[in-house]
């Protein structure tokens, strides 16, 4: 059984991995069920493990986090769906690139419920929208935007942190950082790409496409309850 919270109110960075931290090692000992932990944060960025210095281009701007998940720089704030993911890869397989396989897949049939075609691009983390709308890049390939990212970090095989997508920030805030450490690609969100979704409607469109990807045995219990 998979438990989803869903809170309400923007929650602290820390406050967060508190919680995830406990909860993995719960989960790890067989005292805990899984969980989705649906929410947003106050404006924050956050280090992931390969973050460079350099990437962080206004440092005042908000507060900085460092970070036990993989990646670099990512920016977190209201308008944003986090998705914290602590779930037993241990009994899905113990294969870490099929999880996050998985992930990015959950993320990508999430999108399509709105119509619109996520990717995945070897050597940029993440999931990215194609905008023929905009210049192409100097080695002539078609813009892209960055419209969810993933990064995770496993502790006795459950997994924690997880993806956020863009639903409604104000993008303007990512300009802080160079997001993920990739300069040529730039960032979007739903309503940026003329999408009138809220907030609710990707959570079910997320519960939805969970159980597609994760299978019957991961089917989500009950209700959602807040936090």
């Amino acid at each position: 059984m998979v438990d989803w919270i869903t809170s309400d109110t923007p929650v602290d960075y820390q406050e967060a991995t508190d919680f995830m931290e406990a909860r993995a090692a719960a989960i790890a000992a067989g005292e805990a069920d899984e969980c989705i932990w649906l929410l947003e944060h106050p404006p924050l960025y956050t280090a992931g493990t390969s973050a460079r210095v350099e990437d962080l281009t206004d440092p005042e701007r908000f507060p900085v986090y460092p970070s036990k998940r993989g990646g670099q720089y990512t920016y977190h704030g209201p308008g944003q769906r986090v998705v914290y993911v602590m779930l037993d890869v241990g009994k899905r397989g113990h294969d870490v690139r099929r999880f996050v396989q998985q992930l990015e897949d959950w993320v990508i049939r999430a999108l399509a419920e709105f119509n619109l075609t996520g990717h995945i691009r070897c050597g940029r983390v993440g999931v990215w929208i194609e905008r023929p709308d905009k210049p192409r890049t100097t080695t002539g390939e078609i813009a892209e935007d960055k419209i969810a990212a993933i990064g995770i970090r496993l502790r006795k095989w459950v997994s924690f942190h997880g993806i956020s997508i863009n639903v409604e920030p104000d993008l303007e805030h990512f300009t802080g950082i160079v997001p993920c450490g990739i300069t040529e690609h730039g960032v979007t969100s739903l309503v940026d790409m003329g999408l009138p979704v809220t907030m609710a409607d990707v959570d079910v469109a997320l519960r939805r496409s969970f159980d597609e990807v994760f299978g019957a045995e991961a089917a989500a219990n009950g209700a959602s309850c807040s936090a």
